[in-house]
């Protein structure tokens, strides 16, 4: 391996990485699409989870337990099949997609499921208006507060920043 490419100082050249602002931030717009692209996969599982629950006349535990289990599935689904197109392995893409993915899922299914619990939603049945109002009230709520976390993660390397090198 040729190592003549690599720094030999300690200073870091922020300019290398386009994720990082002036000041090793992530830009807004980055935040937005890597919460965007996570909310989507969560939101399909969420709701896949929450009418199968609903239509089979679960009780709320074991409906809540399944949307969560869904959303953290469709969630990682979406960045596995996204490195997978990118050549990596199967092994290593779930590597990737475990460390991309799971903060921005957990609190996202953390925020949307509390504002569901909350609002009085899951005693609600798939015709009711509060029913999807809630569930993608949550939603927009758990974009609004995740999008800062991932903007955090993402400037320090961490999260969604780790697909980067593979888009």
């Amino acid at each position: 391996m040729d190592h003549t490419a690599h720094h030999t100082s300690t200073a870091h050249d922020h300019a290398a990485h386009p994720t990082h602002g002036g000041h090793g931030g992530a830009s807004w717009g980055t935040a937005a699409k890597a919460t965007l692209h996570c909310l989507t996969g969560c939101a399909i599982g969420e709701i896949l989870g929450m009418v199968i629950g609903t239509a089979l006349l679960w009780g709320n535990v074991p409906t809540m337990i399944l949307a969560i289990t869904l959303a953290f599935v469709f969630g990682y689904s979406f960045t596995l099949f996204a490195l997978r197109r990118a050549g990596l392995d199967f092994k290593s893409a779930v590597k990737v997609a475990l460390a991309a993915d799971t903060v921005s899922i957990a609190i996202m299914e953390l925020v949307d499921n509390g504002v569901i619990a909350l609002s009085g939603a899951m005693d609600a049945h798939l015709s009711d208006t509060l029913f999807w109002a809630a569930l993608l009230g949550g939603f927009a709520v758990a974009f609004v507060i995740t999008t800062p976390v991932n903007k955090w993660m993402i400037g320090r390397g961490k999260g969604h920043a780790v697909v980067h090198a593979y888009h």
